[in-house]
């Protein structure tokens, strides 16, 4: 069994507190507001997990990069090439791999998530190893043909309230549609990204326009239809009740184009002429066009920052993207910014959630900045920092200058389903730690304490991307 109160704080008072605390929140639904998940697991409601290998393996680049990094080729772990040039070994071999290396988690998170998933989904409290690798496998994939382990059935089990997935701007959303058809209750929003669609220096760029133009019947020859063929997008995946888009980009640079100059960036792209500090440009400009749809149409809107994506080029040429090969960067705001928020920072009709790999700007940036304008808030701690420790280190670096209501609390951004509800436990075991560290030292009682436990655990989340 594990215990209940693991991965509270050591000093015997404070863990006192903060399980207190613990109990208070422990049971409250679960809000999902930014993820992966792929929405066909919800459209048929006959889907079955085909093996433990789907569930914890293959899905999860947190798995594969530590896996990789120890010598074990991507291939042995199912991953095809492309195009595939081999069969790849069956579920069973893949997971005796997993196993065999399965040390190799001892102390990561990814520890924590896959003991816990094993322990509190599927009842296995033994640890994983070599010896036991085939019996806990059949022991899973038995439980996985129940009813019961279908994906809308553990969308009950783990209390999620809502769940957001990430789908393309040129996604027709058919799971979308599927699942909201069928009349099942479960609550799965589609958010808008439209990154394929803003990088234009990006080689597949034109691509991404024909897709845009197959699915409005029209041919975006202009910049001005370009704009209005995203806001048409937008406007559909709100009627599939989107609430939020989402964009990814290295650096958070923003700047302001002309029409003419916008207009005449986007002719040099169709045309395949456009240089990467004309693709910057545009694409920073683009992020004050996103944030002016959002104060019209109401979609709260998401910036992740800081990914150097697909660094191991040998592995992109091979597999494609998330191998795990994606690597933090520095990131810098307060200048990057300005643009954007000196033009809408200060319009209450606009939230815009930063997230950030740059652990160092919390403090120095991100919170003063998210403690002076109303329309930014903080992310929760993210991809290489969702951790107990990043956890720590992000509360104590965020909430003296911002405090709790301008963060949102959490979200999990995972594509391993059955990790959710061990994610969300991790968040609210360590933020009642941290806040029981605050009421043993006097800094708030216990009366808000048990307050700010609530709003972290859920009521922030709701808020913040305007789920009430």
């Amino acid at each position: 069994m594990r215990p209940v109160d693991r991965y509270l704080d050591p000093d015997s008072t404070v863990r006192y507190v903060a399980k207190e605390l613990y109990e208070t929140i422990a049971d409250l639904p679960i809000i999902c507001p930014h993820g992966h998940v792929d929405p066909a697991l919800f459209a048929d409601p006959d889907y079955r997990f085909s093996s433990p290998t789907d569930l914890f393996i293959t899905p999860d680049h947190y798995v594969l990069r530590m896996l990789y990094s120890q010598g074990i080729k991507l291939e042995e772990l199912g991953i095809l090439q492309k195009p595939a040039t081999y069969e790849p070994p069956n579920s069973r071999a893949i997971w005796q791999t997993f196993a065999d290396h399965y040390y190799l988690f001892r102390g990561t998170p990814s520890g924590i998530w896959i003991q816990d998933s094993l322990a509190t989904i599927f009842d296995v409290d033994e640890k994983l190893s070599a010896e036991n690798g085939q019996a806990i496998y059949e022991y899973i994939s038995k439980k996985l043909q129940k009813p019961e382990y279908a994906p809308r059935q553990l969308y009950k089990r783990f209390n999620i309230e809502l769940l957001c997935t990430t789908d393309a701007a040129t996604d027709s959303l058919v799971h979308h549609q599927a699942i909201q058809a069928s009349g099942w209750d479960g609550h799965i929003l589609p958010t808008f990204r439209p990154d394929a669609l803003l990088d234009v220096a990006h080689p597949d760029w034109r691509q991404e326009i024909d897709k845009l133009n197959n699915i409005l019947g029209m041919e975006i020859g202009s910049y001005g239809l370009f704009i209005e063929a995203l806001e048409n997008r937008r406007v559909f995946f709100k009627t599939m009740g989107c609430t939020a888009t989402d964009q990814s980009v290295l650096s958070p640079f923003t700047t302001e184009l002309s029409a003419n100059e916008a207009g005449e960036i986007f002719q040099q792209a169709l045309r395949g002429e456009i240089s990467a500090d004309n693709g910057r440009r545009f694409t920073g400009h683009m992020l004050l066009e996103m944030a002016r749809m959002s104060i019209e149409d109401g979609l709260v809107m998401q910036l992740h920052v800081g990914t150097y994506r697909n660094h191991n080029q040998t592995i992109f040429d091979r597999f494609g993207t998330d191998m795990g090969g994606d690597i933090p960067v520095q990131a810098e705001f307060t200048r990057n910014l300005a643009p954007l928020l000196q033009k809408y920072g200060n319009d209450p009709r606009l939230t815009i959630i930063i997230f950030t790999l740059d652990e160092t700007t919390y403090a120095r940036e991100l919170a003063p900045l998210a403690g002076h304008y109303p329309a930014l808030k903080l992310g929760a701690p993210w991809w290489f920092h969702d951790s107990l420790n990043g956890i720590g280190r992000y509360l104590d670096q965020v909430m003296e200058t911002a405090g709790i209501y301008n963060p949102v609390g959490f979200n999990d951004d995972t594509r391993a389903f059955p990790s959710i509800p061990v994610r969300h436990d991790v968040w609210r075991r360590a933020t009642c730690s941290w806040l029981g560290r605050l009421v043993v030292q006097g800094v708030v009682d216990m009366e808000d304490g048990s307050e700010m436990a609530y709003e972290m655990a859920y009521g922030l989340a709701k808020k913040g991307y305007e789920l009430e």
